[in-house]
């Protein structure tokens, strides 16, 4: 007997139809992909994303290559920030099997990433129906400064070495990161871990 697949609370944003399928094979979702640069020109998705971020709210999946993150600025462009959740696959290195070649920055795209690592990403940002958005208090831009991650001789470094501890892409920003760090993490965690890789630097 097949198991029953998590339903997901929110529509999720991807890139393509191969994106589609691998989450389609996964998750119980309303999967949408912008065809890459497609959405740029394509005025009626833009309306149905914006639509569907006003009911429930969209996550995005993309890519952790240059293309992903111009897909999620564009989405992000269009959506009012409470209305989004992104989602961040790690920098994995090496080739989807459908494709001759690697891609251009040498990672695999969603598709390609395993699917315990997809659902793993879905359930710590709260997409399961099952689970609702965790209850968090924020992790702001002064938090960041206070742990180091900003303002500082060493913050770069320190960025580097958490973003690649929470296995997030390499290309994330410092000022995405309060977001995607307080869907991942409670306050104390995120200080704990801080001190814990600062020490770890010294």
């Amino acid at each position: 007997m097949t198991p029953e697949k998590p339903k997901l609370a929110t529509p999720l944003i991807v890139e393509g139809k191969y994106d589609k399928i691998k989450l389609d094979s996964i998750v119980d979702a309303l999967i949408i992909p912008t065809d890459g640069f497609r959405i740029f020109k394509d005025k009626q998705m833009r309306e149905l994303i914006r639509k569907l971020a006003a009911g429930t709210g969209i996550a995005v999946l993309t890519d952790s290559d240059g293309a992903g993150f111009v897909i999620r600025r564009h989405l992000a462009g269009i959506v009012p920030p409470g209305q989004i959740i992104n989602l961040y696959i790690p920098d994995v290195f090496g080739k989807e099997k459908r494709k001759a070649s690697h891609s251009k920055e040498g990672k695999l795209g969603v598709e390609g990433i395993d699917s315990r690592l997809l659902l793993e990403a879905m359930e710590k940002a709260g997409l399961f129906e099952s689970s609702g958005p965790p209850v968090r208090e924020p992790i702001t831009k002064a938090d960041m400064y206070d742990a180091g991650l900003s303002g500082g001789p060493s913050s770069r470094a320190l960025r580097a070495a958490l973003i690649d501890e929470l296995g997030l892409p390499a290309r994330l920003s410092a000022p995405a990161l309060p977001a995607v760090l307080t869907r991942l993490l409670e306050r104390e965690e995120f200080f704990a871990l801080c001190e814990k890789l600062s020490r770890q630097a010294k």
